[in-house]
């Protein structure tokens, strides 16, 4: 911005005294001088209209019409999510065993579509979308879901995420019949926050009260939840999201498309279908 004001100064000053620099016969004006006189207006005319141009520009945009300024920022946003996009099918294409893992699958196993969700069970916006998989999976029975339990909260996340990926261990319905319980229920309350020192304790003991009401073996669960199966998963979750650059919740690859947040019903279907 300071170049900027300079030039216009420049431009200006050029504009009302650059004339005096052309030395001419008042009488009988030389066709050189004249020229170059027209020369020098025309680019004072240039540097001021550039410069002014620059300082309203983006006053303009901000101010003025900001859904100008929204079109530029979902243009690059299109640009960026196709290149994301084209990383995503490369590696789809050639890894999908290693990207479900050790991961709870909602639907049938061998199912032709698959959707890949990253979760965090104390996330709102994960809730959404649990809810607008299940509209898609009451409607679609070829697709899966391969849950992803991403543990970003620490004591409010680990215990959930740990609970459902050991309860494949005992059968991936009884897993997906926990990962409902929690997305329904809060499995923590405020009066819990306030001794973050028991935080952990607390919503491990509520996570197994839950397994229990849908049908989990509670101990074997707890023990699984501290097992390699559990530990891998929750490695493999954190590779794949580092992979594709995922920093939160929720997350779906859906075929071979990225789709970063609470995208709804419809979105989800589109996605499907291509």
């Amino acid at each position: 911005m300071f170049w900027t004001i300079v030039i216009l100064v420049a431009g200006i000053a050029l504009f009302l005294f650059g004339g005096m620099a052309v030395a001419q016969d008042s009488k009988k004006p030389a066709a050189g001088a004249a020229m170059a006189a027209k020369t020098i207006k025309l680019v004072s005319i240039i540097l001021i209209a550039g410069s002014v141009s620059r300082i309203v520009t983006p006053v303009y945009l901000v101010r003025g019409n900001p859904m100008i300024l929204q079109e530029i920022v979902t243009s690059m946003q299109e640009k960026q999510n196709a290149e994301k996009n084209k990383a995503v099918r490369a590696y789809v294409r050639s890894n999908m065993k290693d990207m479900i893992g050790d991961a709870p699958i909602w639907g049938k196993a061998d199912a032709k579509k698959t959707i890949f969700l990253w979760s965090d069970y104390s996330c709102p916006y994960c809730r959404r979308v649990h809810n607008e998989l299940a509209r898609v999976m009451a409607d679609r029975d070829d697709v899966r879901v391969v849950l992803k339990n991403f543990s970003i909260h620490g004591d409010l996340s680990d215990a959930p995420a740990k609970a459902v990926i050991a309860a494949k261990l005992q059968s991936n319905e009884k897993a997906a019949a926990l990962d409902k319980k929690l997305m329904a229920k809060e499995y923590y309350t405020q009066d819990d926050m306030k001794d973050r020192s028991k935080l952990g304790d607390k919503i491990h003991k509520k996570v197994l009260a839950l397994a229990t009401e849908v049908g989990l073996d509670a101990k074997q669960l707890e023990k699984d939840m501290k097992g390699e199966v559990v530990a891998r998963e929750l490695g493999n979750v954190r590779e794949m999201a580092q992979r594709f650059d995922i920093s939160g919740t929720p997350y779906l690859i859906i075929g071979e498309q990225a789709f970063p947040g609470a995208i709804p019903y419809n979105q989800i279907m589109d996605a499907l279908n291509k």
